[in-house]
């Protein structure tokens, strides 16, 4: 451990302004003008590859955003950890809302502030770094193979294309993915489960052309009010989805489960503070890490239709849009829910409107076993770098290539995060904190040395 604190206190600026030099990069993958950045932002991490060390560096090309792959075999009959994460970032919109540009790193009160930094930029570069630690002091103890993809941020639709194309280069023993969180600094964690996802669009059609709210309104139905109404009896009194058959196959937590989980630090007056709200919403009858973390959801994530510019148009628009996020939890189809929710949309429509339900992407839920080995790893690493062991979570966001990598690859997943639920992910002002940066590049190396000696 001291050989680790010391390459990094002795690299700590480079290793900070190398990552800054990746965070400039606007790898949007949502917004098709930011192609050129993607590319350029593929050639540098695998640039970062090589100049680490590692061997048969490619930016692999797919139909969509190139991979960029890159390994290190030292020994064969050693272990192999799979390293996963994305370079390409969330729209950084609504601009005006950052206190300093997106794509122009800043620190303040020890923390980085821009897009990408803790999601997933800052969380997989520590890979990089921790790779070049080990082989810098002659300390890599198994074999690692890279895989960084650009298209996390809108449902790695290519990556199960690659990743069933090239089942024997992706050969290892487990995948090692930071793209989580952990509790706080001072209370480590190791998430066990993230939450599936089904994510779609919907429009509400009324009249052929926007109309006159005088002249038409109160005879013809609103498109907006109308999808406001549709989306508002999903939920009833108690916040519970009213879907028919949502909930048929979730399977609630034993009473010794939702202790262990509720027995994790949690302080809800400062937990509304932090989001500056008065009082919390939710399902009836679960605490606030059941239902983040191990119950179903269903989210308004934008809406639109009618005049939204400045000053006033008084029109009865055409149409009205929303775009819906449901999370999901074991035993739960992202394919079944789309197609539940589908027919659902479609039966509560008036019959004065058309509506449309269009499906983005999705991905299943995953539960990560707690006594792999490699977990074991995860856990005594982070207890030997933090001084405590870390307390197992469940996560509320998604990652759609775990399942994926356990479908294909035949292979668990450990999700050792490090940065914060407060990071501001996906929002204005994402940060991250130097201070988890460095820890993360000296908590991975750990990792690696357990692995290797448990799996002996």
């Amino acid at each position: 451990m001291e050989q680790i604190k010391q390459y990094v206190e002795q690299h700590k600026q480079r290793l900070l302004d190398e990552l800054f030099d990746l965070l400039r990069f606007p790898s949007v993958s949502a917004d098709p003008k930011y192609k050129q950045d993607i590319l350029k932002t593929a050639d540098f991490v695998a640039q970062k590859f090589r100049d680490a060390g590692a061997d048969n560096v490619e930016v692999c090309k797919t139909a969509g955003n190139p991979i960029v792959y890159g390994e290190k075999i030292i020994d064969a009959s050693k272990p192999t950890v799979l390293v996963y994460g994305h370079y390409d970032v969330q729209p950084p919109d609504p601009l005006e809302l950052w206190k300093t540009p997106p794509f122009e790193p800043t620190v303040r009160d020890g923390k980085i502030y821009a897009r990408g930094a803790c999601d997933d930029k800052g969380q997989f570069y520590m890979h990089v770094k921790a790779f070049e630690l080990m082989m810098q002091t002659n300390t890599l103890p198994c074999n690692i193979k890279f895989m960084i993809e650009g298209e996390e941020e809108v449902g790695s639709s290519n990556l199960s294309i690659f990743v069933k194309e090239n089942k024997e280069r992706l050969k290892a023993d487990v995948v090692l993915i930071s793209d989580t969180s952990m509790i706080s600094m001072e209370n480590p964690s190791l998430e066990t489960g993230l939450r599936g996802l089904s994510y779609l669009e919907v429009e509400v059609t009324g009249p052929n052309r926007d109309l006159h709210s005088g002249v038409y309104g109160g005879a013809v139905a609103n498109p907006a009010t109308i999808l406001a109404k549709m989306i508002a009896s999903m939920h009833d009194e108690n916040n519970h989805i009213t879907i028919p058959g949502f909930y048929n196959k979730v399977i609630d937590l034993t009473d010794a489960e939702r202790k262990a989980l509720n027995d994790a630090p949690y302080n809800e007056a400062e937990y509304k503070k932090d989001l500056e709200i008065d009082e919390l919403w939710g399902e009836k009858g679960y605490t606030t890490f059941e239902r983040t973390g191990t119950r179903p959801t269903l989210e308004v994530n934008g809406i639109w239709g009618g005049y939204i510019g400045e000053g006033a148009k008084t029109v009865l628009p055409s149409q009205a849009h929303a775009k819906i996020s449901m999370r999901l939890v074991p035993n739960q189809s992202s394919q079944e829910i789309t197609d539940l929710f589908t027919a659902h949309f479609e039966k509560i429509a008036p019959k004065s409107v058309k509506v449309k339900v269009t499906p983005h992407h999705g991905g299943e839920p995953v539960v990560t076993p707690t006594d792999s080995v490699a977990y074991r790893a995860a856990q005594k690493a982070i207890a030997e770098s933090f001084g405590k062991d870390p307390i197992p979570t469940r996560g509320g966001g998604s990652i759609p290539i775990v399942a994926l990598f356990e479908a294909e690859l035949g292979i668990k997943t450990v999700l050792m995060g490090f940065g914060l639920d407060s990071d501001a992910l996906h929002s204005p002002n994402e940060k991250y904190d130097i201070y988890n940066y460095y820890k993360g590049i000296e908590t991975i190396p750990l990792f690696h040395k357990y692995f290797a000696e448990l799996s002996k």
